[in-house]
């Protein structure tokens, strides 16, 4: 078995399914199908990268900010945000989503609204989540 790097380096691209729900609502872990290519250069605001952290864990999370050598990075369904990843951290980038044998348009009014929306409003959405976070922990005790 081969590397997330290994595999883009051998065919170009890395077609798989997320473990995990960092990405939800976009993404839900086994009900998606994710093609991840090689960056064409620096990776631009909402892009999604995978990356590989030091500690060796990969992570499939969005672009917040681009900044001079490195990317401020979180995932939709997270309110923090992760500081310090640079180029030689990005694996490749998530250029399609599979869903019920359709491929999801990046370009189409309702992912960019979505986009401007949950992410643009950046403050907002950390706001809901982090409600939505005490609200479990407390139902939960």
């Amino acid at each position: 078995m081969s590397t997330f790097e290994e595999e883009i380096e051998r065919t170009g691209k890395l077609v798989y399914t997320n473990v995990g729900d960092s990405m939800m609502p976009l993404i839900k872990q086994g009900r998606d199908l994710l093609i991840i290519e090689k960056p064409d250069g620096r990776l631009k605001r909402y892009d999604i990268p995978l990356y590989k952290r030091d500690s060796g864990q990969y992570v499939l999370h969005r672009v917040l900010k681009v900044r001079e050598n490195d990317y401020v990075i979180c995932g939709d369904n997270r309110y923090c945000k992760e500081y310090g990843i640079t180029d030689r951290h990005i694996i490749g980038v998530l250029t399609s989503v599979v869903r019920d044998g359709k491929e999801l348009d990046f370009g189409s009014f309702g992912y960019r609204l979505y986009v401007f929306l949950w992410c643009g409003l950046f403050p907002a959405r950390a706001f809901i989540l982090r409600i939505k976070h005490y609200a479990k922990r407390m139902i939960g005790k």
